[in-house]
């Protein structure tokens, strides 16, 4: 590897555990000012104190405070874009470049792709182009790869995720974010379909933090490097302490029990 690429992705990845805490917060150009990013600085602030490996975002939002006042935390600029007043929401078009992303002091860059959609052809054209531009300047790239579109009946199925991680593998990334399968068996075949790390997504806000927590240690048992989640963790009324309690699960193997009477639940 690259000793650029593997600088870079050791402050993404806890060097210990090889694991990571990733938080998104691009939501502002999808869906607006959300409810736990009305403040970008607070934000960040938060989840660095909380122990975040990473935080994820646009390009302008660098300027509003990724640097928390506390410890450094990694950053990875988010390259693709949509809003959810298009009709085509599921299409990302790139809206920057590998070049900007280094100058912003970025640790990584991330590509959204969403196969299935009418646009996929071009979505996996910018990812092929993306690897390549990066790969020339040893920056790293989280490949987001989601089944979303006519054809998909269900996006979690585990084929189809299993699917999602290798086009993200094969096209060049070096980190692959993907729906959880909803059990450990069938995503560790996911893990063990790629020889990359293999993070978790989110999605819609969860009904309980136990629930979470439980999707969480159960992608790691089942061989995940970790998670890449947003509203489900900015949002928590405790976000701080959840970080912290994320922590102790991701790089410390601690019981969701443990984890859920950590943050007072």
């Amino acid at each position: 590897m690259d000793v650029g690429k593997k600088i870079r992705l050791e402050r993404i990845f806890n060097r210990a555990t090889e694991r990571t805490i990733i938080v998104p917060m691009d939501h502002g150009v999808s869906v607006g000012p959300i409810a736990g990013l009305e403040n970008m600085r607070n934000a960040v602030d938060d989840m660095v104190a909380g122990g975040a490996n990473a935080v994820l975002g646009h390009r302008g939002l660098v300027r509003c405070g990724h640097r928390s006042e506390g410890q450094d935390c990694g950053l990875i600029v988010h390259l693709s874009a949509s809003t959810s007043l298009s009709p085509t929401p599921n299409a990302k078009i790139l809206v920057g470049t590998v070049e900007d992303a280094l100058r912003r002091g970025a640790d990584a860059v991330s590509v959204h792709v969403n196969l299935g959609d009418e646009t996929e052809m071009q979505m996996l054209r910018d990812l092929g182009e993306v690897s390549d531009k990066a790969t020339s300047w040893g920056m790293p790239i989280l490949a987001m790869v989601y089944a979303r579109g006519p054809k998909i009946k269900d996006e979690f199925d585990p084929e189809i995720v299993a699917h999602c991680a290798r086009v993200g593998e094969e096209l060049g990334a070096d980190i692959v974010k993907v729906s959880y399968t909803g059990d450990p068996e069938t995503f560790g075949r996911v893990v063990d379909g790629v020889c990359i790390p293999v993070v978790i997504a989110g999605g819609p806000k969860l009904d309980s933090t136990q629930s979470f927590l439980q999707m969480v240690s159960d992608s790691i048992s089942a061989g995940g490097s970790g998670l890449s989640v947003g509203r489900n963790v900015f949002q928590h009324k405790n976000r701080v302490r959840l970080v912290e309690a994320l922590s102790k699960v991701v790089h410390q193997d601690e019981t969701v029990e443990a984890a859920l009477k950590y943050i007072g639940e």
